[in-house]
């Protein structure tokens, strides 16, 4: 009877998540390392090929997993390159006949926090897809949920193009919840409650800022694999990723609509701050105007020197009374009477 294998990181001692063989009814059979290398072998050995392709996901942080891709496996250079570079822009381009693909996501629990987006990478040829990731990650989750409830995949782009559908649909939701978060802000601007909920605009710009710059697709490197796509991938392989291609960036149209929408509503808002702030200097002002005459006639009065004059009148206080309320009015005139010249 075989050991098991040591689960750790939610993996087994290579890093492997989980792994599925696609055979000729298109749905994914659970397997190890072992039995992939097996399959594989055959695969080389058959003088047609093999029928279908196998899918392994790993955890990176598992610290057998990049030796064991090394030493078990033939993928591209740029692929093992990619897993030592930080993150960088969603793009899947053409290497050795095989797509490397660099794929950013969110986290499996986002909490809509720039810090909350990882870097997924994939290897994809046509007998053999591997997908590594640092992290948990929704897209990655739901396609694993999706292939383990019988989704077909009849190709390993088509596995590809499922994934890139996947994140569409979590980037939409994310949109979507953030469309309610600004909603919400914009009918307490709308009727005067703001209170402390302005201060979540701009966290929500960031991260859509950061969201669209990682996870736009580069242009160019998936204009040069869709006019010049490998031998082994179909027309119709060809046709679902230029359409999953479309219908992310449409996705992406809607975030930057919504990022637009965000900096006019921080711009009303900096204009009513800067209305209340240049209310309360006005007020200010007229109330240091109104105290000036006061001011300098309480101090020059109270000088200790001799001469002060009305100082033996009888009648002196309400003399100087009389002086600040004539200076006061006169004050009070030029501050509100003239600026509506």
């Amino acid at each position: 009877m075989p050991t098991p294998l040591t689960s750790t990181y939610g993996a087994d001692s290579t890093g492997l998540i989980c792994g599925f063989h696609f055979g000729t009814d298109v749905r994914g059979e659970p397997l190890d390392t072992q039995q992939a290398l097996q399959w594989l072998a055959q695969d080389v050995a058959m003088p047609g090929g093999g029928t279908g392709f196998v899918w392994l996901h790993f955890n990176l942080a598992h610290s057998a997993t990049e030796k064991w891709l090394r030493d078990n496996l033939q993928l591209s250079d740029v692929f093992h390159e990619s897993l030592k570079v930080g993150s960088q822009s969603t793009r899947v381009e053409l290497d050795d006949d095989m797509l490397v693909a660099v794929v950013n996501d969110v986290h499996y629990d986002f909490a809509f926090e720039p810090t909350d987006i990882s870097t997924m990478w994939l290897s994809v040829g046509p007998r053999l897809v591997v997908s590594a990731r640092l992290q948990p990650l929704r897209s990655i989750d739901r396609l694993r949920d999706a292939v383990k409830k019988g989704a077909p995949l009849r190709s390993s782009v088509d596995l590809l193009v499922h994934l890139m559908h996947d994140q569409g649909d979590v980037l939409v939701s994310i949109v979507r919840t953030t469309t309610t978060g600004v909603d919400e802000i914009e009918d307490n601007l709308l009727s005067g409650r703001l209170e402390k909920k302005r201060a979540n605009l701009g966290a929500l710009r960031r991260l859509l800022v950061r969201l669209q710059r990682l996870l736009a697709p580069e242009p160019a490197a998936l204009f040069r694999l869709l006019k010049l796509p490998p031998d082994w991938m179909d027309a119709e392989d060809v046709e679902d990723l230029r359409q999953s291609t479309e219908e992310f960036n449409v996705a992406l149209s809607d975030m930057a609509a919504l990022q637009e929408r965000i900096k006019l509503l921080q711009e009303e808002i900096a204009g009513r701050v800067a209305e209340a702030n240049n209310r309360s200097l006005y007020v200010l002002t007229i109330v240091t105007v109104l105290a000036l005459p006061i001011n300098i006639i309480a101090g020059l009065l109270g000088m200790n020197v001799g001469g002060i004059p009305l100082a033996a009148s009888p009648h002196g206080f309400w003399i100087v009374v009389a002086i600040i309320i004539t200076f006061t009015l006169i004050a009070a005139w030029i501050a509100f009477l003239r600026p509506r010249d």
